[in-house]
């Protein structure tokens, strides 16, 4: 087809004037299509530059127009995102990518419409957006980034009108399917780095809503709110406010999460803040003028109107209705608090010192004027209440920027000092509502939740700004307490009872909980010496515990809302009435030392103490099998007052709660949302002080069910990480810091140390070997934790230290806060030391050698690591003992980052204590077959010989020893030796002359020349380059022994220096983020800043040559590997189908005449290679036993696709007597690949054109039965004892051999 109009390019055309140009387009259009056939990264990679030269073949430069349709680019780019290679997905991506930031593109709808499809759904694979190699850990990822210029600069290529279309397509693509979270940030981040244009309207709005509703539910907690943040970012730079109204923008920034993302003090807030004032009047609906409120800012009307709409009740309303959902409350005070925070942001720009917040005031007034009328108004509609209360709690629970006083956030004190005006209104509502018959229905109890969860709130606002109003909370929780007593001391008076009965039942015990949490928790008020607080313990000791309501009939109650309408089935209730009995239950315990405290001794109360905390055991087991697991931790929290009194004698009963309480929590490791309060309950109570001193004392099955309990932990954290990080943190604190309410007065709280310390050793070597996706997710969260404020997720969320680093981080914080001289500590430290050369040897007994990085290896870089903050706090008998132990670790075949940790703990033994060098010298004593692995460890140690000796007075007795240890290495066999002796040499004979040891003088002519012999050698080989780089490898030349002892050094620049995994590497910033346990002041924390530059270096590494690495900018044909030929540069001006032809010639399709058969080999590898060889070497045919198998993933994987360009012909074993005659009559010689009495040397024979290869099976070679058939016997010579070669090699060599002399013979005619 001729192309006739030239500003749209047909999909296909062609033109005898642009033949050249045509040719060379879809030649190389061809050559990069069928590349990608091959799946190899190394073989495409060199290709792709070839695509940068197909756009400028397509484009005009005069015109600026595509010249070929912009879908055949399009095929390309999809082929290599429909990749099985993932890295070759990677690399189409970022080419893509890259070429609006490198090239002039024309606008096409195609390309669009690729962006919003192939390339959004190639972009929701998360493991591409990973590091590249040498990246430090929390850098951006290099698809991170490409994203962000690419979405910038495309969009500002887009023709104004397309722009808003394009981008709502593109948020709407994020809501059409579950993304996963490091995706949906990444896009998110390249949203928000678009410049800012006002380009969404209301249909954006809500495209960005939707992406925040449905697509993040199931996301890690930081990485969506790190979403959250860069699309609100996105909303403020690319919305068009004037098609967007306040209540579509209000309710969008209720989709943010406060705990999240948008939280008051977040730079995030301002930012928003800032948004609203700029555009305060231009927002759609907006009021432009109003007579007497022309000051008045829209947002402020807004607000105000908001604010009057929600508190307004509907006309007819029944008594008994729902609650109102909390959206409406969350969306008020969340734009109460923007609007004052906005107009305070305006008083400061304008320059106000006095504020009168005459706007604040006019939002708070409406809903003051309800509050104060509560308590003496009962004809307030039930609605009204509700939302009131609502908007009131929201309020209350705003917390404050980041001030050193809570009053310097003037709007947040502003509105608490309104807001405690009508206390006493709300707390005679609240106690009316929950003492009297008012609550009535199932549906209550969620009012019932509201008023309770109030009553803190008010407290702490009353702490906060007026102390006065502290009186009346007293007197009303003394009024709730009596008034909630009286109503659980009713009777029923009749057999069924009725649902307004029970509910208040059920709110009076609800009540008592709630006061008891507040007498439990930490507020600053002391109301134990109220009257009622003793009715209170009274009336719960002599409860009957795991009490169960009666279901009510609900016959009479006709208008009432039936249970099937309600939010609470009855069972959740009646497991809440339980629980609540629970929590009082807990306070009592934990504010008495009996029940019967403060009591008068009764016939009930006459049991004895440890009778009476039995049967309230047995309560408590059995109401762990009737509530729900998320209502346990009450239960929990009273066992561990329980328990430790009953150990001695109910130890069955005690082993039988730790065993149910396993049990539930095992039960919910896949449960999110309440696992972790759970878990913390169950660890306060089975690791409670006094539980694990009592067990330990006694030494009995409850002391091992704990230990049990302990590995069952670290097991079950394994899979779960942050498990483990809860048990330690806990331990540590309570170990190390005992609190009052721990008891620690009846036991030293440090014991509990020793008595299990197998928690700490577990914990210094903890940490898995992650998945590669668990590792990307981890340098993800590192990514956005080192933007820090800049993200306000960073702020928002708090940490919960759920890092698996935190486990050794927080064992090596409570190891650096022991003080040696503490003889408790000192035993404790010695005991650790002891277990972790154990393990080291453990490890070293079940696998002599290991891989760098494995689990054996990380385990024992963790040991020597521990081991090494533990030694200055050693003291030098202890020392004098293990250090044997030390050196035999030396002997141990280790990688180089243990073997850095073993050479550094001996070097500062040493240098602390010199007398041990005797022992040191022992070492060199051994046999050479024991020392020849582990020399260079020692002779590592004598090249900081200067370090050891730095205390020691008389050195020349060490020196003369030293000189005579290392002169004999000096002449080892072994040249890696050879050169660790020369550095220890070097630094040793300096030293001598330093010190003008005489009794050296007759070597100084050997020594020297010998060390000047080393220093100029000459020669082509490596040996100078690796004396260099061993002198300037860091451990010699930059590291000192003592001067670098540090938590950075030992945990972070070492394990760097060695090529230990990224994952490996603790940083100090890590350190200061684990806040749970303090580093004592005195500890060295940072290294020296010579250390920081260093780069990882080996000095054995192999040369490199001469940097022969593959550029990404080839021009020329000849970059190309030859894996598939190109064809010639200038090329031949042939119809298209000649071109073809001639090109399938070079690609490898000659004319061979060779046939191999490998019917009798049935290992898949072995054929797809030799499918791979037959195919390179240009085999006619390769014949197998069975065509299944090119199906194989093994053939697969070593045919690289060859199959698809060899002829494959299927003759099975059985019916190779019958081909080989016909191949025969063909004219076909039969050449056997065996070692028989009268086969020819393969140096010798002389392939005839025509010739079949059969070669053997596996292990029985050809059976007797074929070798009649066959013409002649090849065999292979062999210089080597061993007398078979694999028979995919021997084929290759004989294909090989005949394909040489084939082409010498071409040659020849030629």
């Amino acid at each position: 087809m001729v192309r006739t109009n030239m500003t749209e390019p047909s999909l296909f055309w062609w033109s005898a004037e642009k033949n050249e140009q045509l040719l060379q387009f879809w030649e190389t259009y061809i050559l990069i299509m069928e590349t990608l056939e091959g799946n190899q990264i190394h073989v495409i990679k060199p290709v792709l530059p070839k695509l940068n030269s197909l756009y400028e073949l397509a484009i005009s430069g005069d015109k600026g127009c595509w010249l070929f349709h912009p879908s055949w680019h399009v095929c390309i780019y999809r082929r290599m995102f429909e990749s099985e290679n993932k890295t070759l997905t990677k690399e189409g991506i970022l080419h893509f990518l890259e070429l609006y930031e490198t090239k002039r593109l024309p606008n096409s709808f195609v390309f669009s419409e690729f962006v919003i499809g192939p390339l959004m759904d190639a972009l929701s694979e998360s493991s591409l957006y990973s590091r590249m190699p040498g990246q430090s850990i929390g850098a951006c990822p290099p698809l991170g980034m490409r994203l962000q210029k690419f979405l910038a600069t495309y969009l500002t290529l887009l023709p104004e009108e397309e722009k808003g279309s394009f981008l709502l397509k593109f948020i709407q693509k994020m809501t059409s399917r579950h993304w996963c979270a490091v995706p949906i940030l990444f896009l998110s981040m390249a949203l928000a780095s678009i410049p800012a244009c006002k380009v969404l309207g209301a249909e954006g709005l809500q495209a960005l809503r939707d992406v925040l509703q449905c697509t993040m539910i199931t996301h890690q907690i930081l990485l969506r709110g790190a979403a959250q943040c860069y699309l609100l970012q996105t909303t403020m730079h690319l919305t068009d406010v004037e098609k967007v109204s306040f209540p579509e923008v209000s309710s969008f920034l209720l989709s943010l999460r406060p705990e999240e993302s948008l939280r008051r003090d977040t730079l995030l807030w301002t930012e928003l803040c800032s948004w609203l004032q700029v555009n305060d009047r231009c927002f759609r609906n907006s009021v432009t003028s109003d007579l007497g409120r022309q000051e008045t800012s829209s947002l402020c009307q807004y607000v105000h109107s908001l604010v009057g709409q929600y508190l307004k009740a509907s006309a007819p309303e029944r008594e008994n209705c729902f609650m109102p959902d909390w959206f409406e409350a969350k969306l008020v005070s969340t734009m109460i608090l923007l609007a004052a925070d906005v107009e305070q942001m305006k008083n400061k720009y304008s320059g106000k010192s006095n504020i009168e917040w005459i706007e604040l005031e006019a939002f708070l007034n409406p809903l003051l004027d309800v509050l104060m009328k509560l308590g003496s108004n009962a004809y307030i509609p039930t609605l009204r209440a509700d939302k009131s209360l609502q908007l009131l709690l929201k309020l209350l629970q705003t917390r404050w920027l980041k001030c050193s006083n809570a009053q310097d956030d003037e709007v947040l004190f502003f509105i608490w000092k309104s807001l405690v005006t009508p206390v006493e209104s709300i707390l005679e509502f609240v106690l009316r509502r929950l003492t009297t018959n008012e609550l009535s229905t199932v549906g209550d109890l969620d009012r019932c939740d509201l008023y309770l969860a109030l009553i803190p709130e008010i407290m702490n606002l009353c702490l906060k700004v007026n102390l006065k109003k502290m009186s009346s909370i007293k007197n009303f929780l003394s009024s709730l307490i009596n008034a909630s007593i009286r109503n659980l001391q009713e009777r029923n008076s009749e057999k069924e009872p009725k649902v307004k009965e029970q509910i208040r039942k059920v709110a009076g015990m609800a009540s008592l909980a709630a006061v008891c949490e507040i007498m439990d928790g930490e507020l600053e008020v002391h109301l134990e010496s109220l009257p009622s607080v003793d009715a209170l313990k009274k009336f719960i000791s002599f409860s009957q515990f795991n009490e169960v309501l009666k279901k009510p009939s609900y016959v009479e109650e006709k208008n009432s809302l039936q249970e099937e309408t309600t939010s609470q089935g009855w069972g959740k209730i009646v497991a809440r009435f339980v629980c609540d009995q629970w929590i009082c239950l807990r306070f009592v315990l934990n504010s008495s030392a009996t029940l019967a405290q403060g009591c008068e001794e009764t016939s009930a109360m006459s049991l004895s103490t440890a009778e009476r905390s039995k049967e309230i055991l047995q309560s408590a087991l059995e109401a762990l099998s009737i509530l729900p697991s998320d209502q346990v931790s009450p239960v929990f929290d009273c066992m561990k007052v329980l328990v430790p009194k009953l150990l001695g004698s109910s130890e069955a009963l005690c082993i039988e709660a730790f065993d149910l309480a396993w049990k539930i929590i095992s039960s919910l490791s896949n449960t999110q949302l309440i696992f972790w309060a759970n878990l913390k309950a169950f660890v306060q109570f089975i690791f409670d002080t006094e539980v694990l001193a009592v067990a330990a004392s006694a030494k009995g099955q409850a002391y091992t069910k704990i230990k049990e309990i302990i590995f069952k932990l670290i097991d079950l954290s394994t899979t779960k990480t942050g498990v483990f990080n809860v048990v330690l943190s806990h331990c540590c604190q309570s170990w190390i810091f005992p609190t009052v309410d721990e008891r620690s007065a009846l036991t030293n709280a440090f014991l509990n140390a020793g008595n299990y310390s197998e928690l700490i050793t577990e914990a210094c070597v903890f940490g898995t070997v992650f998945r590669k996706d668990q590792r990307h997710i981890q340098d993800v969260h590192a990514f956005i934790e080192n933007l820090g404020e800049k993200c306000a997720a960073n702020v928002a969320t708090e940490s919960a230290n759920r890092d698996d680093h935190f486990v050794r981080i927080c064992a090596v914080k409570f190891l650096c806060l022991l003080d040696g001289s503490n003889i408790l500590h000192k035993t404790f430290m010695e005991d650790i030391f002891i277990k972790l050369l154990d393990k080291d040897e453990l490890v070293s007994r079940s696998r002599t050698r290991y891989y760098a990085n494995s689990l054996q290896h990380r385990i024992k870089n963790r040991v020597w690591q521990t081991l090494l903050v533990l030694l200055p706090k050693l003291n030098q008998n202890f020392l004098c003992e293990t250090l044997d132990r030390v050196f035999q670790a030396g002997f141990s075949n280790n990688q180089a980052s243990v073997k850095y940790l073993i050479e550094w703990i001996v070097i500062l033994t040493l240098h602390k204590y010199p007398q041990f060098l005797d022992k040191f010298w022992d070492c060199f004593c051994y046999d050479e077959e024991k020392l020849k692995k582990s020399i260079c460890t020692f002779l590592s140690v004598l090249a900081h010989f200067d370090i050891i000796l730095q205390n020691t007075s008389e050195k020349k007795p060490a020196l003369k020893k030293a000189l005579l240890v290392v002169l004999q290495w000096c002449f080892s066999h072994n040249f890696s030796v050879r050169l660790y002796a020369l550095i220890a040499l070097k630094k040793i004979w300096g030293m001598c002359r330093m010190l003008h040891v005489e009794e050296f003088e007759a070597l100084t002519p050997v020594i020297e020349s010998s060390l000047q012999q080393v220093e100029n050698m000459h020669g082509t080989g490596n040996a100078r380059r690796n004396w260099q780089r061993i002198q300037d490898h860091f451990f010699f030349a930059t590291f000192h022994p003592v001067e670098d002892y540090s938590l950075e050094t030992i945990f972070y620049i070492l394990p760097r220096l060695s090529e230990l995994a990224e994952d490996e590497w603790i940083s100090l910033s890590r350190f200061d983020r684990f806040t749970d346990i303090p580093l004592p002041a005195a500890f060295q924390c940072h290294s020296r800043t010579e250390l920081h530059g260093l780069k990882p270096s080996d000095w054995s590494q192999q040369d490199m040559g001469s940097h022969l690495a593959e550029g990404d900018s080839q021009t020329e044909w000849t970059d190309v590997q030859k894996k598939i030929i190109p064809w010639k540069n200038s090329t031949p001006s042939l119809d298209l189908e000649m071109a073809f032809q001639d090109r399938a010639a070079k690609l490898g399709k000659s004319n061979s005449r060779l046939i191999v058969v490998a019917s009798l080999i049935d290992k898949p590898t072995n054929l797809g290679g030799l499918c791979r060889t037959s195919e390179i070497f240009g085999a006619s045919a390769l014949v197998v036993g069975s065509l299944h198998y090119i199906q194989d993933k093994q053939f697969q994987h070593l045919s690289v696709s060859a199959e698809q360009w060899l002829p494959l012909v299927e003759v099975k074993p059985s019916q190779l007597v019958d081909y080989l005659q016909q191949k025969k009559t063909e004219g076909y010689t039969i050449i056997g690949v065996e070692q028989t009495a009268k086969s020819f040397d393969l140096t010798e024979y002389c392939f005839p054109e025509k010739s079949l290869l059969l070669l053997g099976n596996e292990h029985e070679g050809i059976p007797a039965n074929l070798i009649h058939h066959l013409d002649v016997c090849v065999e292979i010579p062999q210089q080597g004892i061993i007398r078979s070669l694999n028979v995919h090699v021997s084929g290759a060599l004989l294909i090989w051999e005949y394909t040489r002399q084939q082409v010498i013979k071409q040659k020849q005619q030629q």
